[in-house]
Protein backbone atom coordinates (compact mmCIF):
# COMPACT_ATOMS: atom_id res chain seq x y z
CA UNK A 1 0.00 0.00 0.00
CA UNK A 2 1.10 3.88 -0.63
CA UNK A 3 1.14 6.71 1.21
CA UNK A 4 -2.27 8.10 2.37
CA UNK A 5 -3.21 12.30 2.06
CA UNK A 6 -5.20 13.32 5.38
CA UNK A 7 -8.73 13.17 5.82
CA UNK A 8 -9.37 16.44 6.01
CA UNK A 9 -11.32 17.79 3.57
CA UNK A 10 -8.94 20.96 3.39
CA UNK A 11 -5.94 20.71 3.14
CA UNK A 12 -3.01 22.55 1.34
CA UNK A 13 -2.02 21.16 -2.06
CA UNK A 14 1.15 19.37 -1.96
CA UNK A 15 3.79 20.24 -4.17
CA UNK A 16 3.98 17.79 -7.02
CA UNK A 17 7.38 15.87 -7.69
CA UNK A 18 8.23 14.39 -11.22
CA UNK A 19 10.69 11.99 -11.70
CA UNK A 20 13.40 12.59 -14.13
CA UNK A 21 14.40 9.17 -15.50
CA UNK A 22 17.96 9.43 -17.86
CA UNK A 23 18.61 7.80 -21.07
CA UNK A 24 19.92 4.14 -21.47
CA UNK A 25 22.76 5.17 -22.36
CA UNK A 26 23.82 6.25 -25.87
CA UNK A 27 23.18 4.55 -29.31
CA UNK A 28 25.40 2.30 -31.46
CA UNK A 29 27.21 4.75 -33.70
CA UNK A 30 25.62 5.58 -37.09
CA UNK A 31 24.29 8.18 -39.44
CA UNK A 32 23.82 11.67 -37.61
CA UNK A 33 19.80 11.62 -38.08
CA UNK A 34 19.68 8.37 -36.22
CA UNK A 35 21.49 10.13 -33.66
CA UNK A 36 19.37 10.19 -29.99
CA UNK A 37 19.68 14.00 -28.93
CA UNK A 38 22.18 14.94 -25.57
CA UNK A 39 19.63 15.80 -23.35
CA UNK A 40 20.69 19.91 -24.18
CA UNK A 41 19.09 19.03 -27.42
CA UNK A 42 15.39 18.01 -26.25
CA UNK A 43 12.43 19.87 -25.87
CA UNK A 44 12.63 19.42 -22.02
CA UNK A 45 9.44 21.80 -20.65
CA UNK A 46 5.89 20.79 -21.09
CA UNK A 47 3.38 22.94 -20.26
CA UNK A 48 2.04 23.23 -16.70
CA UNK A 49 -1.16 25.02 -14.70
CA UNK A 50 -0.69 28.90 -15.08
CA UNK A 51 1.67 28.68 -18.11
CA UNK A 52 0.90 30.73 -21.04
CA UNK A 53 0.03 28.84 -23.85
CA UNK A 54 -1.29 29.95 -27.32
CA UNK A 55 -4.91 29.76 -27.26
CA UNK A 56 -5.57 28.32 -23.99
CA UNK A 57 -6.65 29.40 -21.07
CA UNK A 58 -4.46 29.04 -18.08
CA UNK A 59 -6.94 29.78 -15.27
CA UNK A 60 -7.23 27.02 -12.24
CA UNK A 61 -10.00 28.79 -10.73
CA UNK A 62 -12.47 25.87 -10.16
CA UNK A 63 -15.68 27.45 -11.85
CA UNK A 64 -13.85 29.19 -14.23
CA UNK A 65 -12.81 25.47 -15.48
CA UNK A 66 -16.35 24.58 -15.56
CA UNK A 67 -17.33 27.05 -17.57
CA UNK A 68 -14.76 26.49 -19.73
CA UNK A 69 -15.77 22.77 -20.42
CA UNK A 70 -19.89 24.10 -20.49
CA UNK A 71 -18.54 26.64 -23.62
CA UNK A 72 -16.17 24.36 -25.40
CA UNK A 73 -17.37 20.60 -24.74
CA UNK A 74 -20.17 19.02 -26.10
CA UNK A 75 -23.05 18.39 -23.53
CA UNK A 76 -22.75 14.54 -23.14
CA UNK A 77 -22.35 14.15 -19.56
CA UNK A 78 -23.40 16.06 -16.57
CA UNK A 79 -20.73 15.56 -14.25
CA UNK A 80 -20.63 16.96 -9.86
CA UNK A 81 -18.97 20.71 -10.19
CA UNK A 82 -15.58 18.99 -8.88
CA UNK A 83 -12.39 19.92 -11.04
CA UNK A 84 -9.67 17.41 -9.60
CA UNK A 85 -6.01 18.41 -10.48
CA UNK A 86 -3.89 16.14 -8.67
CA UNK A 87 -4.75 12.66 -7.07
CA UNK A 88 -2.92 9.93 -5.36
CA UNK A 89 -4.11 6.41 -3.90
CA UNK A 90 -7.85 6.65 -2.93
CA UNK A 91 -8.16 10.31 -2.82
CA UNK A 92 -8.13 13.66 -5.39
CA UNK A 93 -7.23 17.28 -5.06
CA UNK A 94 -9.37 20.12 -6.69
CA UNK A 95 -7.61 23.07 -8.45
CA UNK A 96 -8.72 24.89 -4.97
CA UNK A 97 -7.21 22.67 -3.01
CA UNK A 98 -9.67 20.38 -1.16
CA UNK A 99 -9.76 17.19 -0.73
CA UNK A 100 -11.82 14.19 -1.37
CA UNK A 101 -12.06 10.48 -1.07
CA UNK A 102 -12.56 9.07 -4.38
CA UNK A 103 -15.96 5.93 -3.59
CA UNK A 104 -15.91 5.70 -7.46
CA UNK A 105 -12.60 5.03 -9.16
CA UNK A 106 -13.33 6.46 -13.00
CA UNK A 107 -16.37 3.05 -12.79
CA UNK A 108 -13.57 0.64 -11.74
CA UNK A 109 -11.23 2.04 -14.33
CA UNK A 110 -8.82 3.33 -11.05
CA UNK A 111 -8.88 -0.47 -9.41
CA UNK A 112 -5.28 0.13 -7.86
CA UNK A 113 -6.10 3.73 -6.69
CA UNK A 114 -4.93 6.81 -8.79
CA UNK A 115 -1.16 6.92 -10.01
CA UNK A 116 -0.16 3.56 -8.37
CA UNK A 117 3.65 3.75 -8.13
CA UNK A 118 4.23 0.79 -9.72
CA UNK A 119 2.45 1.24 -12.47
CA UNK A 120 3.45 4.83 -12.84
CA UNK A 121 6.73 3.44 -12.49
CA UNK A 122 6.41 1.03 -15.63
CA UNK A 123 5.14 3.74 -17.81
CA UNK A 124 7.64 6.43 -17.16
CA UNK A 125 10.00 3.34 -17.64
CA UNK A 126 8.17 2.53 -21.34
CA UNK A 127 8.05 6.11 -21.96
CA UNK A 128 12.09 6.95 -22.40
CA UNK A 129 12.11 3.98 -24.86
CA UNK A 130 9.18 3.66 -27.34
CA UNK A 131 5.06 4.20 -26.94
CA UNK A 132 4.02 3.62 -30.24
CA UNK A 133 4.50 1.24 -33.33
CA UNK A 134 1.13 -0.19 -34.41
CA UNK A 135 0.66 -3.59 -35.24
CA UNK A 136 2.66 -3.12 -38.77
CA UNK A 137 5.48 -4.28 -36.48
CA UNK A 138 6.29 -6.31 -33.75
CA UNK A 139 6.83 -4.63 -29.95
CA UNK A 140 9.03 -6.09 -27.17
CA UNK A 141 5.86 -5.83 -24.90
CA UNK A 142 2.95 -7.30 -26.72
CA UNK A 143 3.93 -10.58 -26.65
CA UNK A 144 4.59 -10.67 -22.37
CA UNK A 145 0.93 -9.23 -22.21
CA UNK A 146 -0.60 -11.26 -23.98
CA UNK A 147 0.87 -14.12 -22.19
CA UNK A 148 0.14 -12.72 -19.15
CA UNK A 149 -3.28 -11.98 -19.86
CA UNK A 150 -4.11 -15.23 -21.61
CA UNK A 151 -2.87 -17.19 -18.39
CA UNK A 152 -4.58 -14.94 -15.73
CA UNK A 153 -8.11 -16.03 -17.67
CA UNK A 154 -6.98 -19.34 -18.09
CA UNK A 155 -7.62 -19.00 -21.90
CA UNK A 156 -5.64 -19.33 -24.96
CA UNK A 157 -5.28 -16.11 -26.96
CA UNK A 158 -5.84 -12.39 -26.86
CA UNK A 159 -7.19 -9.44 -29.00
CA UNK A 160 -6.64 -6.01 -27.55
CA UNK A 161 -8.22 -2.99 -28.00
CA UNK A 162 -8.15 0.44 -26.60
CA UNK A 163 -11.67 0.90 -24.59
CA UNK A 164 -14.42 -0.92 -23.45
CA UNK A 165 -17.21 -0.26 -26.41
CA UNK A 166 -14.10 -1.69 -28.87
CA UNK A 167 -14.08 -4.37 -27.25
CA UNK A 168 -17.88 -5.53 -26.92
CA UNK A 169 -17.36 -4.60 -30.80
CA UNK A 170 -14.78 -6.99 -30.81
CA UNK A 171 -16.55 -9.65 -28.98
CA UNK A 172 -19.69 -9.16 -31.49
CA UNK A 173 -17.89 -9.83 -34.34
CA UNK A 174 -15.99 -13.00 -32.83
CA UNK A 175 -19.00 -14.27 -32.17
CA UNK A 176 -20.56 -13.95 -35.41
CA UNK A 177 -17.39 -15.08 -37.24
CA UNK A 178 -17.41 -17.67 -35.27
CA UNK A 179 -21.17 -19.19 -35.54
CA UNK A 180 -20.85 -18.52 -39.39
CA UNK A 181 -17.46 -20.58 -39.68
CA UNK A 182 -17.27 -23.00 -37.09
CA UNK A 183 -21.21 -23.37 -36.07
CA UNK A 184 -22.34 -23.12 -39.44
CA UNK A 185 -25.08 -20.69 -39.07
CA UNK A 186 -26.50 -19.07 -42.39
CA UNK A 187 -24.53 -16.19 -43.34
CA UNK A 188 -25.95 -13.16 -42.43
CA UNK A 189 -28.45 -14.49 -39.77
CA UNK A 190 -26.65 -14.94 -36.76
CA UNK A 191 -28.00 -13.57 -33.44
CA UNK A 192 -26.57 -12.75 -30.38
CA UNK A 193 -28.77 -12.90 -26.97
CA UNK A 194 -28.79 -10.04 -24.29
CA UNK A 195 -30.13 -8.75 -21.44
CA UNK A 196 -32.57 -5.96 -20.53
CA UNK A 197 -31.01 -3.27 -18.51
CA UNK A 198 -27.24 -3.97 -19.83
CA UNK A 199 -24.92 -0.95 -20.78
CA UNK A 200 -21.87 -2.42 -22.87
CA UNK A 201 -20.76 1.06 -24.25
CA UNK A 202 -21.68 3.64 -26.59
CA UNK A 203 -21.46 2.63 -30.01
CA UNK A 204 -24.14 2.29 -32.61
CA UNK A 205 -24.31 -1.26 -32.58
CA UNK A 206 -23.81 -1.71 -28.88
CA UNK A 207 -27.19 0.82 -28.00
CA UNK A 208 -29.01 -0.76 -31.04
CA UNK A 209 -29.49 -3.98 -28.33
CA UNK A 210 -29.59 -1.43 -25.11
CA UNK A 211 -33.08 -0.76 -23.20
CA UNK A 212 -32.50 2.41 -21.96
CA UNK A 213 -33.89 4.58 -24.94
CA UNK A 214 -32.05 7.77 -23.79
CA UNK A 215 -28.92 5.39 -25.34
CA UNK A 216 -30.57 4.83 -28.90
CA UNK A 217 -33.35 7.36 -29.24
CA UNK A 218 -32.61 9.99 -32.17
CA UNK A 219 -29.59 7.73 -33.84
CA UNK A 220 -31.41 5.20 -36.17
CA UNK A 221 -30.96 3.00 -37.85
CA UNK A 222 -30.16 0.43 -35.35
CA UNK A 223 -28.05 -2.74 -35.90
CA UNK A 224 -29.87 -5.84 -36.10
CA UNK A 225 -29.35 -9.62 -35.14
CA UNK A 226 -29.77 -8.84 -30.84
CA UNK A 227 -32.55 -10.98 -28.88
CA UNK A 228 -33.67 -9.26 -25.60
CA UNK A 229 -34.05 -11.47 -22.27
CA UNK A 230 -34.83 -10.23 -18.54
CA UNK A 231 -31.73 -10.33 -16.57
CA UNK A 232 -31.58 -12.79 -14.72
CA UNK A 233 -34.17 -15.12 -16.27
CA UNK A 234 -32.78 -18.69 -16.89
CA UNK A 235 -35.92 -20.14 -18.23
CA UNK A 236 -36.54 -16.49 -20.47
CA UNK A 237 -32.45 -17.66 -21.67
CA UNK A 238 -33.59 -21.06 -22.05
CA UNK A 239 -35.94 -19.92 -24.63
CA UNK A 240 -34.03 -17.93 -26.80
CA UNK A 241 -31.22 -20.22 -27.15
CA UNK A 242 -33.58 -22.74 -28.32
CA UNK A 243 -32.83 -20.71 -31.80
CA UNK A 244 -30.70 -22.09 -34.20
CA UNK A 245 -28.89 -19.21 -35.27
CA UNK A 246 -28.13 -17.85 -31.82
CA UNK A 247 -24.11 -17.38 -31.38
CA UNK A 248 -23.82 -15.79 -28.13
CA UNK A 249 -24.98 -14.56 -25.01
CA UNK A 250 -23.12 -11.66 -23.81
CA UNK A 251 -24.12 -10.90 -20.22
CA UNK A 252 -22.69 -8.72 -16.79
CA UNK A 253 -21.79 -10.75 -14.30
CA UNK A 254 -22.88 -7.95 -12.34
CA UNK A 255 -24.82 -4.72 -14.12
CA UNK A 256 -22.94 -1.71 -13.16
CA UNK A 257 -24.85 0.97 -15.19
CA UNK A 258 -28.55 -0.37 -14.42
CA UNK A 259 -27.30 0.08 -10.20
CA UNK A 260 -24.97 -2.48 -9.19
CA UNK A 261 -27.80 -5.45 -10.08
CA UNK A 262 -26.34 -9.00 -8.67
CA UNK A 263 -28.45 -12.08 -10.15
CA UNK A 264 -30.31 -14.74 -8.45
CA UNK A 265 -27.22 -17.41 -7.18
CA UNK A 266 -27.25 -20.05 -9.81
CA UNK A 267 -28.45 -17.77 -12.81
CA UNK A 268 -24.69 -17.60 -14.29
CA UNK A 269 -23.73 -21.63 -13.76
CA UNK A 270 -27.09 -22.16 -15.58
CA UNK A 271 -26.65 -19.92 -18.23
CA UNK A 272 -23.04 -21.84 -18.83
CA UNK A 273 -24.61 -25.26 -18.77
CA UNK A 274 -27.45 -23.43 -21.37
CA UNK A 275 -24.94 -22.15 -23.73
CA UNK A 276 -23.58 -25.41 -23.65
CA UNK A 277 -26.01 -27.40 -24.20
CA UNK A 278 -27.27 -25.04 -27.46
CA UNK A 279 -23.44 -24.92 -28.67
CA UNK A 280 -23.63 -20.86 -27.50
CA UNK A 281 -20.96 -18.58 -26.95
CA UNK A 282 -21.44 -17.50 -23.60
CA UNK A 283 -19.83 -14.17 -22.94
CA UNK A 284 -18.88 -12.17 -20.05
CA UNK A 285 -18.33 -8.35 -20.10
CA UNK A 286 -16.04 -8.06 -17.02
CA UNK A 287 -15.46 -4.54 -18.03
CA UNK A 288 -16.60 -3.03 -14.90
CA UNK A 289 -16.91 -6.47 -12.82
CA UNK A 290 -13.62 -8.06 -13.18
CA UNK A 291 -9.78 -7.38 -12.26
CA UNK A 292 -10.34 -7.72 -8.58
CA UNK A 293 -13.72 -5.45 -7.72
CA UNK A 294 -15.94 -7.98 -6.75
CA UNK A 295 -13.36 -9.65 -4.35
CA UNK A 296 -12.49 -12.28 -6.54
CA UNK A 297 -9.92 -11.74 -10.35
CA UNK A 298 -13.46 -12.42 -12.37
CA UNK A 299 -17.08 -11.95 -10.98
CA UNK A 300 -18.10 -15.00 -12.87
CA UNK A 301 -15.66 -16.87 -10.39
CA UNK A 302 -18.47 -16.62 -7.52
CA UNK A 303 -20.37 -19.15 -9.54
CA UNK A 304 -17.41 -21.01 -10.26
CA UNK A 305 -18.12 -20.30 -13.69
CA UNK A 306 -15.50 -20.03 -17.27
CA UNK A 307 -17.04 -18.35 -19.79
CA UNK A 308 -16.28 -18.91 -23.38
CA UNK A 309 -14.42 -15.07 -24.40
CA UNK A 310 -14.30 -12.47 -21.38
CA UNK A 311 -14.41 -8.89 -22.01
CA UNK A 312 -12.00 -6.73 -20.02
CA UNK A 313 -11.10 -3.65 -20.08
CA UNK A 314 -11.29 -0.18 -17.52
CA UNK A 315 -9.15 -1.87 -14.92
CA UNK A 316 -6.52 -3.43 -17.16
CA UNK A 317 -4.57 -0.02 -17.79
CA UNK A 318 -4.39 0.48 -14.45
CA UNK A 319 -5.60 4.18 -14.64
CA UNK A 320 -2.85 5.39 -16.80
CA UNK A 321 -3.16 4.04 -20.79
CA UNK A 322 -6.56 2.56 -22.67
CA UNK A 323 -6.50 -0.96 -23.32
CA UNK A 324 -9.01 -3.26 -23.35
CA UNK A 325 -9.05 -6.87 -24.87
CA UNK A 326 -10.84 -10.12 -25.83
CA UNK A 327 -9.87 -13.42 -24.52
CA UNK A 328 -10.85 -17.05 -25.36
CA UNK A 329 -9.75 -19.97 -26.76
CA UNK A 330 -7.72 -20.79 -29.75
CA UNK A 331 -11.05 -22.01 -31.92
CA UNK A 332 -12.98 -18.75 -31.07
CA UNK A 333 -10.19 -16.61 -31.62
CA UNK A 334 -8.48 -18.80 -34.43
CA UNK A 335 -11.74 -17.49 -36.90
CA UNK A 336 -9.64 -13.95 -37.34
CA UNK A 337 -7.00 -13.89 -40.60
CA UNK A 338 -4.82 -11.23 -41.12
CA UNK A 339 -6.42 -7.65 -42.35
CA UNK A 340 -10.26 -8.48 -40.96
CA UNK A 341 -10.02 -6.42 -37.38
CA UNK A 342 -7.53 -4.26 -35.96
CA UNK A 343 -6.27 -0.83 -34.53
CA UNK A 344 -3.77 1.32 -34.60
CA UNK A 345 -3.34 2.07 -30.45
CA UNK A 346 -4.25 -1.64 -29.68
CA UNK A 347 -1.77 -3.51 -28.26
CA UNK A 348 0.66 0.27 -28.36
CA UNK A 349 3.67 -1.13 -26.18
CA UNK A 350 3.31 1.84 -23.80
CA UNK A 351 -0.13 0.04 -22.47
CA UNK A 352 1.45 -3.14 -22.55
CA UNK A 353 3.99 -2.08 -20.42
CA UNK A 354 1.41 -0.40 -17.66
CA UNK A 355 -1.08 -3.88 -18.59
CA UNK A 356 2.28 -6.28 -17.59
CA UNK A 357 2.21 -4.33 -14.36
CA UNK A 358 -1.36 -4.38 -13.51
CA UNK A 359 -1.09 -8.33 -14.27
CA UNK A 360 1.54 -8.91 -11.74
CA UNK A 361 -0.36 -6.83 -9.32
CA UNK A 362 -3.64 -9.38 -9.68
CA UNK A 363 -1.22 -12.29 -9.52
CA UNK A 364 -0.80 -12.07 -5.67
CA UNK A 365 -4.38 -12.01 -4.69
CA UNK A 366 -4.15 -9.58 -2.04
CA UNK A 367 -6.20 -6.87 -3.79
CA UNK A 368 -9.41 -9.40 -4.43
CA UNK A 369 -8.94 -10.35 -0.95
CA UNK A 370 -9.07 -6.94 0.37
CA UNK A 371 -12.24 -6.11 -1.57
CA UNK A 372 -13.86 -9.34 -0.82
CA UNK A 373 -13.31 -8.57 2.97
CA UNK A 374 -13.81 -4.80 3.13
CA UNK A 375 -16.49 -4.98 0.82
CA UNK A 376 -18.42 -7.43 2.58
CA UNK A 377 -18.21 -5.51 5.56
CA UNK A 378 -19.54 -2.09 3.87
CA UNK A 379 -22.20 -3.72 2.52
CA UNK A 380 -23.46 -5.44 6.22
CA UNK A 381 -23.01 -1.56 7.27
CA UNK A 382 -24.94 -0.07 5.06
CA UNK A 383 -27.81 -2.46 5.47
CA UNK A 384 -27.46 -2.44 9.02
CA UNK A 385 -27.40 1.48 9.99
CA UNK A 386 -28.89 2.67 6.54
CA UNK A 387 -32.06 5.23 7.32
CA UNK A 388 -35.75 4.28 6.02
CA UNK A 389 -34.74 6.76 2.62
CA UNK A 390 -32.90 3.32 1.92
CA UNK A 391 -34.61 -0.04 0.11
CA UNK A 392 -31.63 -1.77 -0.90
CA UNK A 393 -28.11 -2.31 -0.79
CA UNK A 394 -26.59 -4.26 -3.66
CA UNK A 395 -22.99 -5.04 -4.31
CA UNK A 396 -20.53 -7.63 -4.05
CA UNK A 397 -17.03 -6.98 -2.78
CA UNK A 398 -15.99 -3.12 -2.96
CA UNK A 399 -18.73 -2.69 -5.73
CA UNK A 400 -22.45 -0.94 -4.50
CA UNK A 401 -25.95 0.04 -5.01
CA UNK A 402 -27.60 1.81 -2.91
CA UNK A 403 -31.40 1.96 -3.56
CA UNK A 404 -33.31 5.02 -2.65
CA UNK A 405 -36.95 5.95 -2.00
CA UNK A 406 -38.97 7.89 -4.24
CA UNK A 407 -39.70 10.53 -1.58
CA UNK A 408 -35.47 10.48 -1.01
CA UNK A 409 -35.09 12.92 -3.53
CA UNK A 410 -32.71 12.30 -7.03
CA UNK A 411 -29.34 10.12 -5.88
CA UNK A 412 -27.83 13.06 -7.40
CA UNK A 413 -28.72 15.40 -4.94
CA UNK A 414 -27.25 12.40 -2.45
CA UNK A 415 -24.26 12.72 -4.40
CA UNK A 416 -23.79 16.71 -4.48
CA UNK A 417 -24.42 16.41 -0.10
CA UNK A 418 -21.53 13.68 -0.15
CA UNK A 419 -19.25 16.19 -2.53
CA UNK A 420 -19.81 19.05 -0.20
CA UNK A 421 -18.74 16.18 2.73
CA UNK A 422 -15.49 15.40 0.85
CA UNK A 423 -16.66 11.91 -0.91
CA UNK A 424 -17.02 11.77 -4.55
CA UNK A 425 -19.67 9.08 -5.73
CA UNK A 426 -22.05 8.54 -8.75
CA UNK A 427 -25.32 8.27 -8.79
CA UNK A 428 -27.50 6.50 -11.61
CA UNK A 429 -31.15 5.98 -13.03
CA UNK A 430 -32.62 8.65 -10.66
CA UNK A 431 -32.61 6.70 -7.28
CA UNK A 432 -29.67 4.91 -7.42
CA UNK A 433 -25.86 5.70 -5.42
CA UNK A 434 -23.22 3.72 -6.72
CA UNK A 435 -19.75 2.89 -4.77
CA UNK A 436 -16.80 1.35 -6.14
CA UNK A 437 -13.42 2.97 -4.29
CA UNK A 438 -10.00 1.67 -5.29
CA UNK A 439 -9.48 -1.49 -3.96
CA UNK A 440 -5.99 0.23 -2.15
CA UNK A 441 -8.03 2.41 0.20
CA UNK A 442 -7.50 2.48 3.64
CA UNK A 443 -9.44 0.94 6.12
CA UNK A 444 -9.82 4.00 8.53
CA UNK A 445 -10.49 5.78 5.15
CA UNK A 446 -13.52 3.95 4.19
CA UNK A 447 -14.96 4.57 7.33
CA UNK A 448 -14.46 7.76 7.31
CA UNK A 449 -16.24 7.95 3.83
CA UNK A 450 -18.83 5.54 5.54
CA UNK A 451 -19.95 7.62 8.19
CA UNK A 452 -20.48 10.41 5.87
CA UNK A 453 -22.52 8.50 3.40
CA UNK A 454 -25.20 7.17 6.27
CA UNK A 455 -25.43 10.97 7.17
CA UNK A 456 -26.47 12.05 3.71
CA UNK A 457 -28.95 9.33 3.24
CA UNK A 458 -30.43 10.80 6.41
CA UNK A 459 -30.68 13.98 5.23
CA UNK A 460 -33.51 15.65 2.91
CA UNK A 461 -32.53 18.11 -0.08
Amino acid sequence: MYARPPTSVKVPRAEVVRPYHAGHGPLPAGPDHARRPDKGDRMTTVAEPGDQVAGVSTTADSEAQIELVERFSANNYHPLPVVVAEAEGAWVTDVDGRRYLDMLAAYSALNFGHRHPDLVRAAHQQLDRVTLTSRAFHNDRFGPFCEGLAALCGMEMVLPMNTGAEAVETAVKTARRWGYDIKGVPEDQAKIVVCTGNFHGRTITIVSFSSDPSAWTGFGPLTPGFLTVPYGDADALEAALADPTVVGFLVEPIQGEAGVIVPPEGYLRRARELCTERNVLLIADEIQSGLGRTGRTFACEHEGVTPDIYVLGKALGGGIMPISAVVSTRDVLGVFRPGEHGSTFGGNPLACAVGIEVLRLLGTGDLQARAATMGAALIERLRAEGPSSVTEVRGKGLWVGIELTPEAGPARDVCERLMDMGVLAKDTHETTVRLAPPLVVAQEDLDWATERILTALGERA
